[in-house]
């Protein structure tokens, strides 16, 4: 693709009044989103802007950064490529040529030298900005269409309602719900596919100590002259900003997406479900789709996604359990983290239910540790902008979870360094799922576990100075340490929970003396300055 340099706000100012402007924020690069129903190019103009502020409210990584701009200049490109009027403010490198401002910041700018009928916004994917977005139009006093998110399979009023009456949340209760009214994976006599709803008992194994042998290449790009300007702008505007975008190769267009996703269905997929929770040394990708930040710019669609899964079992490419295990966690696991989000915020950001006040340890942000899981789990974070789903739970989100960290530390951490963070799938995942902060409303129990649980998944063990046996002394497992610790710390909170009552139980089993060594020695590495 040609170098070309994004339109400038007075430029594209020039070219007469706008009936329609359709705000295009950068996770929603959907060129069919309910924000170009209607679009007439003679008419209407597309408005989209970068600003500062995006990469600064959380310290956000350079790759997160980087996929998220270049994707944004492609998109636009490929608007003009149609012949649409596109309002485009870029960041340059020098802050003095675009200074620090918000979206709303730059919107209100904007309307104040452009005549325009009306705004059409789709709701954004975070609180923080949707609050900001609609006080900047009542400002304005703006007409405006706050429009719904149709990239979605179940929209925030349909979750509400599946909420509305019930105890708990569970998600299985909610994916069933998907299947039948999507149909997908379903019989038609009603029933699910292959007889059952869930097929764990054949997923979720560890490799062999072999390892895991030859694993199919994701596709990744070489950066094309837009995503290199971007590249340099952001190593010199955000220089101290946390990762690395030497290795960048993020899709960041429709078209690159597309290719990752056919490559996932028909390389991957079949070993998916029984390799889906494995680790392993030096080993980012394995065998998962790696589509997530793809999905959720909306390069993807939900639906086309679940389509060539599902297709590839019906052509007997890929087994049930695998297209199963994959298909629950988009139709099922990623609809319902964002119907939480929408039914819970603003104060799900605020939950704390542990009472968790402990500091994130600075080496979150370089990696420097002798836990070889943590190591691996960070500086591959760091390097790639990504972790799969079970080192951000049981590797990097169970330490945090087992030292206490402070809620809202750890899901700006979360957020600014993966490539596919966006807020109503972050902070559910991070806050409900991983911390356990919102006392139960996501998962019937915390997720606690020794450092044995990544010792059975892993071979980051065999190598670590640490024992995931030894529960005190030099040796021990930081994670094992921390695990009785934190069964001791929340006894009487967990005693009550069936899930955790066999564990606390097994408290009883250590000698006083015994768990006064571990509460010491985990007391240093909750409070490392207080030592």
């Amino acid at each position: 693709m040609p170098k070309t340099k994004p339109e400038t706000p007075d430029a594209a100012s020039a070219a007469g009044p706008i009936r329609h402007l359709v705000v295009v924020l950068g996770d929603q690069l959907d060129r069919h989103s309910a924000a170009f129903d209607g679009f007439d190019p003679a008419q209407d103009a597309v408005w989209m802007a970068e600003v500062s502020a995006e990469a600064t409210h959380v310290w956000s990584a350079k790759q997160r950064t980087v996929l998220f701009l270049s994707a944004m200049r492609h998109f636009a490109q490929a608007l003009r490529d149609e012949g649409i009027r596109v309002i485009y403010r870029a960041l340059t490198p020098d802050p003095a040529a675009t200074p620090d401002s918000s979206l709303a910041d730059e919107l209100a700018a904007t309307l104040a030298r452009q005549t325009v009928q009306r705004v059409r916004l789709v709701e954004p994917g975070e609180h923080r900005l949707k609050t900001e977005w609609l006080a900047a139009l009542q400002r304005a006093a703006q007409a405006h269409d706050l429009l719904p998110d149709t990239h979605f399979l179940c929209s925030s009023e349909e979750f509400a309602a599946h909420a509305r009456g019930r105890k708990q949340l569970r998600m299985e209760y909610f994916y069933r719900e998907m299947r039948r009214r999507h149909g997908v994976l379903m019989q038609d006599d009603g029933e699910p596919v292959g007889g059952e709803w869930n097929f764990d008992a054949e997923n979720r194994s560890a490799f062999p100590v072999s390892g895991p042998g030859f694993v199919p290449e994701t596709p990744r790009f070489a950066p094309d002259s837009i995503t290199q300007q971007v590249i340099d702008l952001v190593n010199t505007r955000f220089a101290s900003h946390p990762g690395s975008v030497a290795r960048f190769g993020w899709p960041v267009t429709r078209a690159q997406a597309l290719q990752v996703l056919q490559s996932f269905v028909q390389e991957r997929l079949e070993h998916f479900g029984q390799w889906q929770d494995a680790m392993w040394g030096g080993q980012p990708w394995l065998y998962h789709a790696h589509i997530s930040a793809a999905l959720n710019l909306k390069l993807l669609n939900p639906r086309e996604v679940i389509n060539a899964a599902e297709h590839a079992h019906t052509e007997g490419r890929a087994p049930l359990a695998a297209v199963e295990g994959f298909i629950r966690q988009v139709l099922g696991w990623r609809e319902y983290v964002r119907g939480i989000y929408w039914l819970k915020m603003p104060a799900y950001g605020e939950m704390n239910a542990l009472q968790a006040t402990a500091e994130l340890p600075a080496w979150f942000w370089t990696g420097d540790t002798e836990m070889r899981c943590l190591n691996d789990a960070i500086t591959q974070t760091l390097e790639h902008g990504y972790a799969h789903h079970i080192q951000r739970l049981m590797v990097t989100g169970l330490y945090a979870l087992l030292l206490g960290v402070e809620p809202r530390q750890i899901h700006a951490w979360y957020l600014a360094v993966y490539v596919d963070a966006v807020e109503w799938v972050e902070l559910p995942n991070v806050l409900g799922m991983s911390q356990f902060a919102d006392g139960g409303v996501m998962a019937s129990k915390p997720y606690a576990a020794t450092g044995q649980y990544i010792d059975r998944m892993s071979n980051h063990c065999s190598g670590c100075r640490y024992k995931p046996t030894q529960r005190s002394g030099d040796r021990a497992c930081p994670f094992t340490v921390l695990y009785w610790d934190f069964l001791a710390r929340h006894q009487a909170l967990l005693g009550k929970n069936p899930r955790m009552a066999l564990q606390v139980k097994n408290l009883a089993r250590i000698a006083p003396a015994d768990l006064a060594d571990i509460r010491r020695q985990a007391q240093a590495l909750r409070f490392p300055e207080t030592t």
